[in-house]
Order: C-alpha cells, then sequence, then structure tokens
C-alpha cells in the first residue's frame, strides 16, 4: 500500500462499468448503485518508493508483451513520472521526458528527425514508459496524458510531443489522441521491437482538450479520449498542485 498524500487530481468511477474501460463493451450505468465506485488518485511519482510501485507495473505490462524494460533511473530535473492508484494499488503510470539538459529516449533511434524539428525551434517532449493495467477505466489513461500535457505546455512552454510506440499500435494513438506519422519503422534498441516515431502538436491537443474535455460519455460521435480529459475549468487547479508538487 501506497502512504496517502495530497493528489495531482482525483475522479470516481461506477464499478463494473466495463463501457469505460479500453476496447470493450459495458452495461447500462442505470443498473449501477450509486456507492459502487472506484476513486482514482494521479500522483507524482516523487520518491524512490513510488517510482518502484510505478516500474513494477511497467515490468508486469512490458513482460507480458514480451518487451524488454530499462530500470527506471532516479528522479531527473528533465523527467517526471506520474502514476494513478486505487486503493494504494497503482493500475497506471508513465513519464514525461523533456527536452532539456539531456537527450530524450527517441533520441537513441531517431535523432535525425527529432533534429530537424528542433532546428525549427520546436520544443520536444516524450511521454514514455506508460503502462495501464489490464480492464481499468479508460480516464486512467486520459488523466495521465491530460496532466502531462498541463506540465509541459501550460507550465514550461513546450510545443510537442513525440513519442515511439509499436507498429501495431499506431492506429490506436492516432486515432485516439491525433498523433501523426513522423517517422519510418526503425528497431528500438531499449525494449527489442520495431518502433514508429509519432508527432502531436500541443497546441492541437489543446483545441481538442477545450472542445471536448469533461463531456465524458455526452461526447456524441467524438470517439478520441478527449471527452474522457479533465474539463479546462479543472486545470488551474491541477496546475497549482503540479507546480508545488515539482515545478
Amino acid at each position: 500500500m501506497l502512504k496517502d498524500e495530497l493528489p495531482i487530481a482525483t475522479f470516481v468511477c461506477p464499478t463494473g462499468l466495463r463501457d469505460l474501460c479500453i476496447g470493450e463493451q459495458g452495461t447500462d450505468a442505470s443498473l449501477d448503485h450509486p456507492l459502487d465506485v472506484q476513486v482514482f488518485h494521479i500522483r507524482l511519482a516523487n520518491s524512490a518508493g513510488r517510482r518502484e510501485a510505478a516500474s513494477l507495473l511497467i515490468r508486469k505490462m512490458y513482460g507480458w508483451r514480451g518487451y524488454a524494460v530499462a530500470t527506471e533511473e532516479d528522479l531527473e530535473p528533465n523527467k517526471i513520472t506520474l502514476y494513478a492508484e486505487t486503493g494504494g494499488v497503482v493500475v497506471g503510470t508513465m513519464s514525461l521526458c523533456l527536452d532539456r539538459d539531456t537527450s530524450l529516449p527517441a533520441d537513441e533511434n531517431f535523432r535525425d528527425k527529432l533534429d530537424a524539428l528542433r532546428n525549427q525551434g520546436r520544443r520536444l517532449c516524450e511521454p514514455s514508459r506508460l503502462a495501464i493495467d489490464k480492464g481499468v477505466t479508460k480516464r486512467v489513461f486520459a488523466s495521465l496524458i491530460h496532466i502531462s500535457y498541463i506540465y509541459a505546455r501550460n507550465i514550461h512552454g513546450f510545443t510537442d510531443y513525440i513519442i515511439e510506440v509499436n507498429p501495431r499500435h499506431v492506429m490506436f494513438y492516432k486515432r485516439m489522441l491525433g498523433f501523426r506519422d513522423f517517422g519510418g519503422e526503425r528497431p528500438c534498441t531499449r525494449v527489442g521491437a520495431p518502433a514508429v516515431l509519432l508527432r502531436l502538436e500541443l497546441d492541437y491537443m489543446g483545441e481538442r482538450i477545450r472542445r471536448w474535455g469533461g463531456l465524458m460519455e455526452a461526447h456524441g460521435e467524438e470517439r478520441s479520449f478527449y471527452p474522457y480529459f479533465f474539463p479546462t475549468w479543472d486545470e488551474p487547479g491541477i496546475t497549482a498542485r503540479l507546480v508545488g508538487g515539482r515545478s
């Protein structure tokens, strides 16, 4: 169990609603008792114990897919790690690497592509080590990504996400978040599998958040993850807690 602390964000989901799980269909929300809810907290992994708890989930999920996993390094000035927990159990995590002081993980395989953006004055950051436990509500994924966006764009003024993904996951990131192709397929030496480089401009992400954030199931025909992001009026409070935890 993880020691309780002030979270960056908290949200509640009905338990057993499989339509809130990635890639699954579910039951009628009216059939759930109001008390049958699950509380999720998003926190900064700002201690060795919390980073290790996040790493355990990464090793579990990456190992299940047959990927190699490097050991998580100590807290670095150019990286934050977020994790989601419910009932003291970590169910999701991601790190965000900022392109300052040291290179990004994707430089190992795609430096030429990243340097082209840097030469245009773009400020890059890279979501990495993303892991969500099986059957967990899609709001966990959306919340981790939204908080990383607030940290990168609103607090530090970065302009682009770049991400390496397995070729079979490319369409997921394009459809659900709006990433676009930015590099061909190359071997990823860190996980021992092929990778494709994708890019997402954070101005575009901000527009999508303003349009869809907080709508949840009232999203009409929108099929991306943006309705499961926080509403924009939650961003000031999240920003303040991020700055208080680590700026």
